[in-house]
């Protein structure tokens, strides 16, 4: 999967990340620095589904504005 959070929040105004955890906040949902530190600046091993709930609330977007799959680098075995 390809992370588009900055990009996707960008297209919304919203240029920083200190920006993204005010309006996090304000739904209350903030994240911690570090935690959204990584989230913002590069691409993330996991995210909890309410995190994602809340980043897609609050930039009011989709998943598929935040993810979009890389099918090229799935290898499919034979059974």
């Amino acid at each position: 999967m390809k992370w588009h959070l900055r990009k996707t929040a960008a297209n919304r105004e919203v240029w920083t990340a200190t920006e993204l955890n005010r309006r996090l906040a304000a739904h209350g949902r903030p994240m911690s620095a570090g935690k959204l530190s990584g989230l913002w600046s590069g691409q993330p091993v996991s995210l909890k589904l309410a995190d994602l709930d809340a980043i897609c609330t609050v930039l009011d977007c989709g998943i598929a504005d935040l993810l979009t799959p890389e099918t090229n680098r799935v290898t499919v075995g034979e059974h």
